[in-house]
């Protein structure tokens, strides 16, 4: 079913005239067809769980075969099927292997962090909550700390008359912002530490941007929470028997600790290569990833399977990540050396967008490029397109082009807040939410929460800190 179409794309991309199909990728020879499966997967995640959920529910992972086939099949017919395989075996034992084993540590192990009790909302309350969910992000990561996190905080609240703005912002903060600091936190970081950005570049980078961010985010929750919950007056009869608040499955708080050994031993530690199907794999890299496995079964093994079942927790988040991921990391192959060639790709258009006009980059237009497709997009992808065209190389981002990548993370992070899509976290609070009562805004009603209250923070974040 698939050959028809895939021949066509082969078709076309050879008659482009950039297209030019070489022993080896050469970025400044593709044209920008090569781009339009990468464009195809990103439009589909964000347009069909809007336009077509039960469509996409049942079929997400057949439309991400289809987008990567659509990549491999021109490939292995352009370049040769030894490229093909070579190209795929790089990006799924350096990239997504590793991706996607993380994302299963983190998950596995927050969803046996169960916090019972009940907590009343009062306006200090609700606050020390939405900061302790923020800080924790950046250790769980994003999904680990909203799954921890959601259900206190809606049961603090489920006896105020207005209980939304609790919601949004726990969004804002626990969501995104808060997954700032370490490539635990956010997809996009990890991504940029398997590219050789060091584990703790972002906590020392984007310490005070994160820090203001928060810390705004906080003060004008607190005065937004004070002023509904005066006028409020007398709350209705709490539907939440009072318990006391305790915290269980705390092992895998050790388990965590584990994770984050494992991360930085394999990037200091060398204990030889190896090569598989034409792709160097440190042996250090491998290890740790067979750490990620044994985290993840170790944790189901220790955790009450109850504390699961009253944490909500299911495997259906991290099947669907695993599957758009691998479209994904297929989709990106000839996208990222198009970015590589610079100014000499397909992509010179961009190039020029990102840059002034002597050269060098704009960190303004890098932080809003880069935030703008995370709203929309995936931020993960985006944040390697763009780290892509900054010039790719780690070391030089990490030292002369420090407030480039400091922007591109940050956009990445932060603005994935921006809409219910920009980060997968958003739409699972977004749905317990609603399971949960509470009358959430609609898709283009969340977009004028977040336009209201973090534009202007991320006006603030570009004239202190990315204006050059």
């Amino acid at each position: 079913m698939l050959r028809l179409p895939s021949l066509a794309l082969t078709a076309a991309l050879t008659l482009l005239p950039q297209a030019a199909l070489a022993a080896e990728f050469d970025g400044a020879s593709l044209g920008f067809a090569w781009a339009l499966p990468f464009v195809g997967i990103l439009l589909s995640i964000a347009l069909f769980p809007l336009l077509a959920p039960h469509f996409w529910e049942h079929h997400q992972g057949k439309i991400a075969a289809l987008w990567g086939l659509l990549v491999l099949v021109p490939m292995a017919l352009a370049f040769g099927p030894t490229a093909a395989v070579h190209a795929l075996a790089h990006t799924a034992l350096l990239e997504y292997i590793p991706f996607i084993l993380l994302l299963l540590a983190l998950f596995t192990v927050a969803g046996g962090i169960l916090v019972r009790g009940n907590i009343h909302g009062a306006p200090g309350t609700n606050t020390l909550l939405l900061g302790i969910g923020t800080v924790l992000a950046s250790f769980i990561g994003t999904t680990g700390a909203s799954m921890v996190m959601i259900r206190p905080v809606m049961r603090a609240n489920d006896d105020r008359q207005h209980n939304v703005h609790v919601i949004v912002f726990f969004i804002f903060l626990v969501s995104n912002i808060g997954g700032s600091l370490t490539p635990l936190g956010d997809p996009p970081l990890f991504l940029g530490f398997l590219r050789g950005v060091d584990f703790f570049w972002t906590t020392t980078h984007l310490f005070m941007e994160t820090l203001l961010a928060a810390g705004l985010l906080l003060a004008l929750f607190f005065v937004v929470d004070l002023a509904i919950y005066r006028r409020e007056g007398r709350m209705r009869p709490d539907p939440t028997p009072d318990n006391p608040v305790r915290v269980v499955g705390g092992f895998n708080f050790v388990l965590i600790i584990v994770i984050i050994a494992a991360i930085l031993m394999s990037a200091t530690t060398d204990l030889g290569r190896i090569t598989v199907l034409g792709t160097e794999v440190e042996m250090s890299n491998a290890l740790r990833d067979l750490i990620m496995v044994a985290v993840t079964i170790i944790s189901l093994k220790v955790t009450p399977k109850a504390n699961r079942v009253e944490n909500g927790f299911a495997w259906g988040p991290i099947k669907e990540v695993a599957k758009l991921f691998a479209g994904i990391f297929i989709a990106i192959i000839p996208v990222l050396a198009m970015l590589k060639a610079g100014a000499d790709g397909a992509f010179a258009p961009l190039v020029a967008l990102v840059s002034n006009p002597d050269g060098s980059p704009s960190n303004a237009a890098y932080f809003w490029l880069t935030g703008g497709l995370s709203s929309f997009l995936d931020n993960a992808p985006t944040y390697l397109v763009f780290f892509e065209l900054a010039g790719g190389n780690p070391q030089q981002l990490m030292t002369a082009g420090a407030m480039t990548l400091a922007a591109i993370s940050a956009g990445a992070v932060f603005m994935g807040a921006n809409s219910y899509i920009g980060n997968a976290p958003n739409f699972m609070v977004y749905a317990i939410a609603r399971e949960g009562g509470v009358k959430m805004p609609s898709f283009f009603g969340y977009l004028l929460w977040s336009g209201a209250i973090l534009i202007p923070v991320f006006l603030l974040l570009t004239l202190l800190f990315f204006r050059a």
